[in-house]
């Protein structure tokens, strides 16, 4: 058997040579080092130990237990990891050269990788093929800068020989299928098996990465995406890992920190694992040392606290059952629980007794657990009458297991009697030797100890300082038994271990001593116990004995061959494991049974029982006729691999069943409705708290607050709400990020949250540092990563009104308000900038608008800091504002030679910060303002305004390059209003296709005019643009007025932004593909919004027809299954709904009048149900209208990756509307949506990844480019140069890294997120010269070959987010602007990323011992006592947003969008 020792500690002693005298004390060797020493690692079954110097890398060899050593002064290693099933091979892992040995480190083989290998991947480089000892995968050094930390692996069948091959280059991580002892074991199946978690089909975003498998190395196509027991595949891979005969992957919920765990014992069928209760997310759950037919997990409970509760799971994986609540964990992971070794079901465990107090800062007061019936029951530990508790893996001293070896029944552990557990120090050495049921003090004092033998030598040495004596005892450790071994100086144990199987009489002990003239050196003593007595036991010197005291498990008793206690002789049969003699037992029908396939669990004990899943398969021949009832299976099974016979249970037998059970419910084909009042005038505000998509739950969570006060929540969208806190509610703030939570603010300093969308009784309060500010300013900013972390910017001195005293002050909690410390006073607003993806590399790091002088009203000074403002830097003075867009950081300032004009400056990483460069002739006015719009296709779109004047407000949009930085026209006259918003939106789910309005009459508006606007789109993420192309006939199929093949005079007009109540409502949804909606008229100009009537898209505004007569407000439902219209601002009682994209149909909701004032569903637009908000004469209406009975929708849509049109959908194409011979070329690629075929009668439920696949990329046209800075676009199309103006420096890009050439400037520049290839290739249709010192190279490339042109480097923009070049389209409806100036405060928000969670599973037995491995000095700062590769890895999560629409004002930190007219803040 395998088991961790010698797993790391990181230091050594050094003794003196000494020798005993033979039979009376062990033999002592000693081997003293002049450099320190990391990790002592054990080959299993044999006497060879490794070790490596912590400075040089040195490796150090002994082949007889330490007794003796050799130095390999040829390698030098940062860590080395052993093969856990072959006990001859190990890897020494270098920096990019490495060796691999397969004599236990006789001799080594060398074999070289171009980087360093991976960090942040699965926690190891490593993953080792278990049958067969040659394949190795072997991973890389992730690119964690521009890409969410991806890296390659390479692949080997010959163990090194021959270079390694290149696996996968777009990986997180990737192991074998059989990579486990147990995982495939009896089956041939699945010999060559990869699993990989890489980046998503056409992103790397990590909300898309995919789990992929692959028999033949993922060569000639060869990969599979599992579909999960959804019946769909599953995007948003976190993790996975191989837990004895299971394989767990761990999937990201959009939105939110929740996980969903997917189980499978073959790779074939997976099935979710359901926690009942119990809520996995991400860093918070810790796969724990399991069982061969079960698996255990710790799930945090109260994260700041770090305590959790304890799941067992079935046989197969998917249902979890809670064994014990209040585990003790620790801040990394780590949870006080180990089972027995080489004995089932016992279990020890330590759990926080006052875990209901934590919240308040009391102190954990822990108690010791154990469990003699695998975790379903618990007991005290007792010596005696008293209660003991011991330090557990949170608190670990030694490597290796905590308590346990694999000797039979004996167990050690350092603590204390009383009523909770004390200090380490203050503790004591204690000893079972029958598995835990009763415990004697064995020394006083904290020991370290080891097992061998198989329990027949226990060996201990002082832990709390120096000692000059080892302790021993041939008793099982009893009180009386130990005897000392002398010596003549004092040391300080670091760690004393042996072999893996505690079946040895040799012991090593490592540590430090006092060196003469000062310091310490470093030794390591050999103890070998084989000569102390000259007998080897007889079988009269063992008995048997019975593990769990009989207690059955798996059907069956334990019972192992012991020697006796007092026996004086040593076993001495080395490596041989102890093996236990099974004993069935009688079938008990509580433990021995579980719930089969289709069944779900419910209850625990005797009152647990078996319910149907879903509709059941009816055996032939049952329930013909009137039969009511039918003989069908009992929902129970044996649990696989459980040996118990006989017994009273009749849990197989069939049972009757009831024929309805088989059916499902009937639909009523009916639409249903539930009214709620609500005292009041007004809704003030209302956010969904949609969950995430790997969510269990089922919610669809809203809360509201309305002008009583009165905050109110629901759980299922309006059929029944709830008074959400007790309290008066001034504001409701979501948080930005996480859609978990959400804060009620009321008029003092105390503030209620939920972290769980209220839920489960979750809401709790606190108290904020202040009051909250008087100056209508964001009041709480919200960490993109860390969901604790909350400023706060309240105000001081603010109890009189007009007291001048008054100022606001920020704080920042990073225990989600438990505690506050001060940041800044007299700040305007303070925010985290970091982003996912951008480039800032501190989490901390802050910017706060600080007015001079600490002067309220005084100019702004930006400031950074990322230690809390302990430190701080000025960044710029005279700032106007700072806003955060995607990757990008945007900082306007008054600048200009006059001091006037608005200076704009960009940055990714908030330290560095660049002038945008702007078109000419854009000075502007410090009193007008910008309108920062659009940064999802890797561009900045700022509109930039040109006529301030109220009403007739417009300006141009200008396009920032892939840095934000330089900047080109992209439309000319665009409206805009006194708010700052901007009559532009991008059309969700597809990529670059967006709408604006213009001003065509603006040299009239100049002068005073009113406007006259046109509607106009573009397919090519503002390159170009032309009018919308009116529809032939009306939706009474009559003609228009007026001729609609004249697109001048004649075309679609909408209303945007501008005339929004409620900037939420958009014209698209982001999982609607296709499919937009618009209020507005045909004509040569639009009219007023009383002319108007609603229009209609289904192939992204490239064909238009009009809906309705007349205004109607309108949301997609079920992903665009059902498109529901209302209208509003009048009193109605009914609506029109489309379940087919086509034809309308009435319903009536109501059986009398209602002023509607809008109608609502979940952000991502997947619900069929829809909330109508108005008043019913004095009254607040909420009516939540559900779709979800209609026989259209009576079972979920059937989608096939592999086979895509063969189910419920078909794939679609979009265009572009200039007709030519590549006319479904949009980007410079033919990309396929899965969209749903208009008479399929399904609903489609969870999200789905509608992009299919991009079929082809296509050559390059005219379409794909825009005109460079300098240049203008002329009417025909062509970019010409503006007179007077520079041309841009060419050479600059060789300041790019990678770059080696450079073109001279044509005038056009690609398009950042075409992908066209070849074709007019117009950004090169100039000379290329080479970047300085790459002259040589750039001959040898063009020079011989004579086609420059066609060997081309296409010149890359410098990436701000390392997005993969398919993806610059936003998913998720979240389209940020910001605006710049007007003294308006801004909003905070970009494009919502996902990143990658961790599944932190246990280093004690799930994952195979390691050492550190970590890039030359890292090795320092991150190595502990369990290495950098325990298995347990911790990395960053990214930003969420639940908006609609470009503006997305639905958190209130967005809606300081709106400024002074704003009701929402504080």
């Amino acid at each position: 058997m395998r088991y961790l020792k010698g797993i790391l500690l990181p230091a050594l002693l050094v003794l003196a040579s000494f020798a005993s005298a033979k039979k009376d004390a062990p033999l002592i060797e000693t081997t003293p080092f002049d450099r320190e020493l990391i990790s002592l690692l054990y080959f299993d079954d044999s006497e060879v130990i490794l070790s490596f110097e912590f400075d040089t890398g040195r490796i150090w060899r002994s082949k007889d237990s330490g007794k003796k050593w050799e130095q390999n002064k040829d390698i030098q290693t940062l860590g080395i990891l052993k093969n856990p099933f072959n006990n001859k091979v190990a890897i020494a892992v270098g920096q990019t050269k490495h060796y691999i040995t397969y004599d236990q480190g006789e001799s080594w083989n060398e074999f070289d990788t171009e980087f360093p290998p991976s960090m942040f991947g699965s926690g190891t480089p490593v993953s080792w093929h278990r049958d067969d000892s040659k394949k190795i995968l072997f991973s890389t050094l992730e690119d964690c800068i521009t890409a969410p930390c991806l890296g390659r692996t390479f692949y080997t069948e010959d163990g090194f020989k021959s270079k390694p091959k290149l696996l996968r280059s777009d990986r997180k991580m990737c192991m074998w299928a059989r990579s486990s002892d147990r995982f495939l074991l009896e089956s041939d199946k699945h010999q060559n098996r990869i699993l990989c978690i890489t980046k998503g089909k056409y992103s790397d975003r990590p909300k898309d990465f995919r789990l992929l498998m692959s028999d033949n190395y993922f060569k000639d196509g060869d990969e599979k995406e599992p579909v999960m027991s959804s019946g769909r595949t599953v995007s948003g891979m976190a993790n996975m890992a191989s837990v004895k005969g299971y394989l767990v992957a761990a999937a990201k919920s959009d939105h939110s920190r929740e996980l969903a765990l997917y189980v499978t014992d073959d790779t074939e069928i997976w099935h979710r694992a359901e926690f009942g209760e119990g809520k996995i997310e991400e860093d918070a759950y810790t796969i724990l040392e399991s069982t061969n037919y079960s698996i255990q997990v710790d799930v945090v409970t109260q994260r700041l606290a770090y305590v959790g509760s304890l799941y067992t799971s079935n046989s197969n994986g998917t249902y979890f059952t809670k064994n014990i609540d209040h585990t003790n964990r620790s801040p990394d992971g780590y949870v006080d629980f180990e089972k027995v070794a080489n004995i089932q079901g016992i279990v020890l465990v330590n759990v926080v007794d006052n875990a209901d107090e934590l919240a308040t800062g009391a102190r954990k007061k822990i108690k010791s657990k154990i469990s003699f019936d695998d975790g379903r029951t618990f007991e005290s530990l007792k010596a005696g009458d008293d209660e003991i508790h011991l330090h557990s893996v949170t608190d670990l001293s030694n490597s290796g297991r905590v308590f346990s070896s694999p000797a039979p029944g004996i167990v050690m552990g350092i603590g204390n009697t009383g009523d909770f557990l004390g200090q380490y120090t203050d503790g004591d050495l204690y000893v079972s030797d029958d598995a835990g049921l009763t415990w004697t003090l064995a020394l006083q004092e904290a020991h370290k100890y080891e097992f061998g033998d198989q329990g027949s030598v226990l060996v201990a040495v002082f832990d709390e300082g120096e000692t000059d004596e080892i302790q021993y005892s041939l008793s099982h450790g009893q009180p009386k038994s130990w005897k000392p071994i002398k010596l003549n100086f004092k040391f300080r144990a670091r760690e004393l271990t042996t072999v893996p199987d505690s079946t040895s009489l040799k012991f090593v002990l490592y540590g430090t001593r006092s060196k003469k003239g000062g310091g310490r050196e470093y030794v390591i003593v050999h103890l070998d116990f084989a000569e102390l007595h000259e007998s080897e036991c007889k079988d009269s010197d063992f008995e048997p004995w019975e593990a769990r005291n009989g207690e059955c498990i798996m059907g069956q008793k334990q019972v192992f061959r012991r020697r006796k206690r007092d026996a004086e002789c040593f076993i001495n049969e080395e490596f041989k494991d102890p093996v236990p003699v099974p004993e069935p037992c009688e079938c008990d029908a509580v433990k021995d049974f579980e719930c089969d396939f289709n069944f779900t669990p419910s209850g625990t004990g005797n009152d647990k029982e078996c319910t149907p899943s879903g509709a059941l398969t009816l055996p032939k021949g049952a329930c013909e006729g009137d039969a009511k009832t039918y003989k069908g299976p009992s929902g129970w099974r044996k649990i696989p691999g459980n040996q118990c016979k006989g017994g009273k249970t009749d849990k197989l037998d069939d049972i009757e069943r009831d024929c309805d059970e088989w059916k499902k419910k009937p639909q009523s084909n009916k639409i249903t409705t539930k009214f709620t009042s609500f005292k009041g005038s007004k809704f003030l505000e209302y956010y969904y708290l949609e969950r995430g998509t790997r969510s269990q739950d089922h919610d669809e969570t809203v809360v509201m607050l309305t002008d009583q006060r009165e905050a109110w929540i629901t759980h299922n969208h309006g059929k029944e709400w709830t008074k959400a806190v007790k309290d008066d509610v001034v504001a409701i703030y979501p948080h930005q990020y996480n859609n978990d939570r959400v804060y009620f603010l009321t008029g003092s300093k105390k503030v209620w949250y939920s972290v769980d969308r209220g839920m489960r009784d979750s809401i709790h309060s606190f108290n904020a540092p202040t009051m909250p500010n008087t100056e209508t300013l964001q009041i709480m900013q919200f960490h993109p990563h860390e969901s604790d972390w909350i400023i706060w910017i309240g105000g001081e001195h603010c109890k009189k009104v007009n007291d001048p005293e008054c100022h606001t002050l920020a704080s920042v909690s990073r225990k989600n308000g438990l505690d506050w410390e001060n940041l800044m006073p007299f700040v305007k607003k303070c925010a985290f900038v970091w982003r996912e993806e951008g480039r800032a590399e501190k989490q901390e790091l802050i910017f706060c608008e600080q007015h001079t002088k600490e002067e309220m009203g005084a100019p702004l000074e930006l400031l950074s800091s990322d230690d809390w403002f302990k430190t701080k830097e000025v960044k710029f003075k005279s700032v106007v504002e700072f806003a955060t867009m995607s990757e990008f950081i945007i900082v306007a300032t008054k600048g200009g030679e006059d001091g006037k004009s608005l200076k704009v400056d960009a940055s990714l990483d908030g330290s560095t910060f660049a002038d945008a460069k702007f078109p000419p002739k854009f000075n502007v006015d410090h009193q007008t303002a910008y309108t920062v719009l659009d940064s999802s296709t890797h561009s900045i779109f700022l509109h930039v305004t040109v006529n301030p004047r109220r009403d007739q407000e417009y300006g141009s949009i200008i396009k920032s390059n892939s840095n934000g930085t330089s900047y080109v026209l992209s439309l000319n006259a665009v409206n805009r209003n006194t708010k700052g918003y901007v009559d532009f939106e991008k059309m969700q789910g597809i990529e670059g296709v967006a709408l604006a309005n213009v001003v065509a009459n603006q040299e009239e508006v100049d002068g005073g005019a009113k406007k006259k606007k046109k509607t106009v789109i573009t397919h090519n993420d503002g390159a170009d643009w032309i009018s919308l192309k009116a529809p032939e006939i009306d939706s009474l199929n009559n003609e228009y007025s007026c001729d609609v093949t004249e697109t001048k005079k004649c075309s679609l007009h909408l209303h945007g932004y501008t005339e929004r109540g409620d900037p939420r409502e958009t014209f698209s949804s982001p999982t609607a593909v296709g499919i937009m909606m618009g209020v507005g008229n045909v004509g040569e100009h639009l009219d007023t919004i009383g002319e108007a009537s609603t229009f209609i898209t289904t192939d992204a505004g490239i064909t238009w027809k009009e809906a309705k007569k007349g205004t109607y407000v309108w949301e997609f439902g079920d992903q665009g299954s059902v498109i529901v219209l209302v209208r509003r601002g009048e009193d109605t009682n009914h609506l029109f709904y489309s379940v087919d994209l086509g034809e309308w149909k009435r319903f009536d909701f109501a059986d009398r009048r209602i002023r509607v004032d809008a109608i609502t569903t979940v952000p991502s637009d997947t619900s069929l149900n829809f909330l109508i908000w108005g008043k019913d004469g004095k009254e607040l209406v909420t009516i939540n209208v559900d779709f979800s009975d209609l026989k259209e929708f009576k079972e979920q849509c059937k989608l096939d990756e592999e086979n895509p049109t063969a189910g419920d959908y078909e794939l679609w194409t979009p265009q572009h509307p200039i007709l030519d011979d590549q006319q479904q070329c949009l980007f410079g690629h033919v990309a396929e949506y899965h969209r749903k075929k208009r008479d399929s009668k399904c609903f489609n439920g969870m999200k789905i990844d509608h992009l299919h696949e991009i079929k082809e990329n296509c050559s390059c046209t005219r379409r794909d480019f825009e005109c460079d800075f300098n240049f203008e676009r002329l009417p025909g199309g062509e970019c010409k140069r503006i007179e007077g103006l520079e041309l841009p420096d060419a050479q600059a890009v060789c300041k790019n890294k990678g770059v080696k050439e450079y073109w001279e400037i044509t005038g056009y520049r690609k398009i950042p997120i075409s992908t066209c290839v070849g074709g007019k290739e117009m950004e090169h249709t100039s000379r290329n010269h080479p970047c300085p010192g790459y002259e040589d190279e750039f001959q040898k490339k063009h020079g011989i070959t004579g086609f420059g042109l066609s060997m081309a480097i296409v010149i890359p923009f410098i990436t701000a987010g390392g997005i993969g070049y398919y993806i610059w389209r936003n998913w998720d409806g979240k389209f940020g602007r910001i605006r710049l100036g007007d003294n308006v405060p801004s909003l905070d928000s970009e494009s919502p990323w996902v990143s990658w969670p961790v599944a932190a599973i246990s280093g004690l037995v799930a994952v195979v011992a390691a050492v550190p491995l970590l890039i030359g000095s890292l090795w320092k700062m991150v190595s502990s006592r369990f290495g950098g590769y325990g298995g347990r890895t911790y990395t960053s999560r990214s930003s969420f947003a639940r908006g609609r629409g470009d503006y997305a004002v639905v958190d209130p930190d967005e809606g300081e969008l709106l400024g002074e007219d704003s009701d929402e803040d504080v």
